[in-house]
């Protein structure tokens, strides 16, 4: 054997120990198809919102009362140069008011078409991923009044997160109606 020849035969050999030594690739695991979106809170119940739905979650800001208005609209804040119109969503979709602290309410800030609204919500959840086979219809135990919103949801852990669609409730007729006459 040449000298040039040697150190090619040690790796070649190294090379055969070695994958004879392998174990083998684990066995491959069928991924799980995911769903996310933003959980949210109102009235004790579970809902999340679809991902590209909410463009922002805020600390309930300052706002300032506006006449004329239902009371379902809280009044409008001033978000980095933005007047963001506030809307208590517990009172538009008439649910009891939680007896939570103030602190723990949030703004699910949403932009559609030509809408851009605060919907205050009980608290946020953060995000939240469901297998798309946990996949449940409208659950029958939710008021009348919030069905109209809703596509649908999921359950984890024996709860039902409702999907709340927001992109819905900005285009309801009566969501944009908020002048009292």
């Amino acid at each position: 054997m040449s000298a040039k020849a040697a150190p090619f035969a040690v790796l070649t050999d190294i090379a055969k120990r070695s994958r004879s030594l392998a174990e083998g690739l684990p066995a491959q695991q069928e991924a799980v198809e995911l769903w996310n979106g933003i959980g949210f809170e109102l009235a004790g119940e579970r809902y999340v919102a679809p991902m590209g739905e909410v463009v922002e979650i805020l600390h309930l800001p300052r706002y300032t009362h506006i006449p004329g208005v239902r009371s379902f609209m809280m009044g409008a804040a001033n978000v980095r140069g933005r007047l963001l119109p506030m809307i208590d969503l517990s009172q538009f979709l008439e649910l009891p008011r939680q007896a939570r602290a103030s602190r723990n309410r949030r703004v699910l800030i949403v932009e559609h078409g030509d809408v851009f609204s605060g919907l205050v919500v009980d608290g946020v959840s953060g995000m939240q991923y469901f297998a798309v086979e946990n996949e449940v219809d409208n659950p029958a135990h939710l008021p009348e009044r919030v069905k109209p919103f809703l596509q649908g949801g999921y359950r984890r852990n024996e709860e039902i997160w409702n999907v709340f669609s927001t992109f819905r409730l900005v285009e309801d007729e009566q969501f944009l109606d908020v002048a009292q006459w």
